[in-house]
């Protein structure tokens, strides 16, 4: 799952309006951001395969901590836990929480069987990914959706908000196309470098985000 995590970070916008959409995305996207850190630090561990499914060329041959449904609750639970602390704003936290726990819901229906259930223990997956074109139809429909109810609640202020909110979601379309036609990484030393990179799309989506109107009852996030 790619885009999909981001469509339900867009889709939160209308539950939890006075949260910046780059925390939300964030939070969609945790497990993908904690994981090339712990590649890094050699916790798990990652292969290039060719065509362990028609999508991915990639084998996840260990990443019981960022990806297991065990830890995945611990992280939506601290997750939520830390933006409650900081903003006391309820209905931000929850929404922060169960961004984090659809991550591992969204990689459950389109991975193979490899996600631990907890570190060490049985690994689930429906398969989705052995499909390419309903994969693909899947995320589209998400995104498509996802983007409808975010444009739907929030309106530019400036041509920050209108642009780079198009622009946002252009290279999100245009990543996903590169992802599915693009070779295999080089190796599996490059592909924590690559995966760093995604860091840089909450922030994307925090400033743009900042520059749109929240059509709701609720003020504007700071």
């Amino acid at each position: 799952m790619f885009i999909g995590h981001y469509a339900v970070g867009f889709a939160a916008k209308k539950a939890a309006p006075r949260t910046s959409l780059g925390w939300l995305v964030g939070a969609a996207l945790l497990l993908d951001l904690l994981w090339p850190i712990f590649l890094l630090l050699g916790w798990e561990e990652v292969r290039v395969a060719r065509g362990p499914t028609p999508f991915l060329n990639l084998d996840f041959v260990s990443y019981p901590i960022s990806h297991s449904l065990a830890t995945t609750i611990g992280w939506a639970l601290a997750a939520g836990g830390a933006y409650w602390a900081v903003t006391k704003y309820r209905a931000g936290a929850a929404w922060i929480a169960i961004l984090v726990a659809s991550h591992w819901v969204l990689d459950f229906v389109t991975h193979r069987p490899d996600l631990p259930l907890w570190p060490g223990g049985p690994k689930v997956g429906l398969g989705l990914w052995s499909s390419t074109f309903l994969t693909v139809a899947v995320e589209e429909a998400m995104l498509a959706i996802g983007l409808w109810i975010y444009v739907v609640h929030t309106s530019p202020r400036d041509r920050i908000g209108r642009w780079g909110f198009v622009g946002f979601v252009v290279f999100l379309l245009a990543a996903y196309v590169a992802s599915l036609v693009s070779p295999p990484p080089p190796s599996a030393g490059a592909v924590p470098g690559v995966a760093l990179a995604s860091w840089l799309l909450p922030l994307w989506a925090g400033w743009f985000d900042r520059h749109r109107r929240y059509l709701s009852d609720e003020p504007s996030p700071a």
